[in-house]
């Protein structure tokens, strides 16, 4: 039984601690990992904490993990696991059965797991800590200077997450990393067959709503306006895009993607998430790579989700003479994990990314 014991908690505390220090690595993920999870258990009260629960999380497994292999204070640290991968274990198996949430996010971007993968994961480690728990009165720490390990475990786990959250993450596991070539990311894996959607669109005349197809909706009719679109999945493909939601639309409606991804000139692009909520210090570096547009070495291109008003708002307050354009949300937060972020582009692959505490 020791050694089954011994061989469980090495398991346990290694997977604990390598779970922690990948989604550290990139904090944010996570809260946007939570947020989704929020919304499905219809507990949106708590998204303004996510990013908090996320460092939070994150710390606890890789102190927890390194806990369990020096074998400090086990008394406690056993019941919190019981009680952490109990928790673990509801969340993955309600994503599994439910079908609303296709990945946990236990081991953040880089490593990708199904539901299924995941629920049975958590099973597994349910019963080894559970055995941990049973026995942790004859766990004894391994040495006298266990208590400096962990203090050294917990600087270290709230420190890299500190240093990514203020820079980007040191190891980039997203489709829009260094390198990529975002085009060739747009496009289904070889033999892929892609999802098939019905596109109903609404529209109102005299107070009345009517559903169309792409078929017959009434372009040419201007006494309908338009409500809404909606996309009904018809048929469930086999593979997704690594980049799907890619669209960079200009101020008044236009698609300005194709254009910019052909550019033959060094493209920057200025991600900036939320005006409203966006970084300071930066506003020097970009007048410089303004000067160098002008002088039309490169082109330049804001790119949000804020509305028109916030734009021109924000252009104003710092002195931005450059086209803004406006992108989806999630997209921009996948791409960027900084908001300001910069992505210089040349010919539709990433050369470079920058936090804006580190735009060069």
């Amino acid at each position: 039984m020791k050694i089954i014991l011994n061989l469980f908690r090495i398991l346990v505390g290694v997977l604990f601690i390598f779970s922690g220090l990948i989604k550290a690595n990139d904090p944010l993920g996570l809260s946007y990992k939570m947020d989704e999870f929020f919304e499905v258990l219809h507990l949106t009260f708590l998204s303004p904490y996510s990013l908090a629960f996320s460092i939070g999380m994150n710390a606890f497994e890789i102190i927890a993990g390194v806990a369990v292999l020096v074998g400090y204070r086990m008394r406690i640290f056993s019941v919190l696991l019981l009680l952490l991968i109990a928790f673990f274990t509801f969340l993955t198996g309600y994503a599994l059965f439910s079908g609303t949430i296709r990945e946990c996010g236990c081991f953040g971007d880089c490593i990708k797991l199904t539901a299924t993968e995941t629920f049975w994961k958590d099973v597994i480690l349910f019963v080894m800590i559970l055995l941990i728990f049973a026995k942790r009165k004859a766990i004894q720490p391994l040495f006298k200077g266990a208590g400096f390990v962990m203090l050294i475990a917990t600087i270290f786990s709230f420190g890299v997450q500190w240093y990514t959250l203020r820079h980007l993450p040191l190891f980039d596991c997203l489709p829009y990393k260094v390198g990529n070539n975002i085009p060739e990311k747009m496009k289904l894996p070889p033999g892929a067959t892609p999802d098939v959607y019905k596109m109903t669109f609404i529209y109102e005349k005299d107070g009345v709503k009517k559903d169309f197809t792409e078929e017959n909706y009434p372009w040419s009719d201007s006494t309908w306006k338009f409500v809404e679109r909606k996309d009904k999945l018809v048929q469930k493909g086999n593979a997704e895009p690594a980049i799907k939601d890619f669209i960079l639309m200009d101020l008044d409606g236009g698609n300005q993607t194709q254009g910019i991804l052909e550019e033959p000139k060094p493209v920057y692009l200025f991600l900036v998430l939320n005006t409203a909520k966006a970084g300071e210090g930066w506003d020097a570096k970009l007048k410089a790579l303004q000067e160098r547009q002008q002088k039309g070495e490169i082109e330049i291109f804001g790119v949000t989700a804020s509305t028109k008003d916030e734009i021109a708002a924000f252009q104003k307050a710092h002195g931005l003479q450059f086209q803004f354009l406006q992108m989806d949300g999630v997209a921009i937060k996948t791409a960027g994990r900084s908001n300001p972020c910069l992505m210089l582009l040349e010919k539709g692959t990433i050369k470079g990314k920058w936090a804006y505490r580190d735009i060069p």
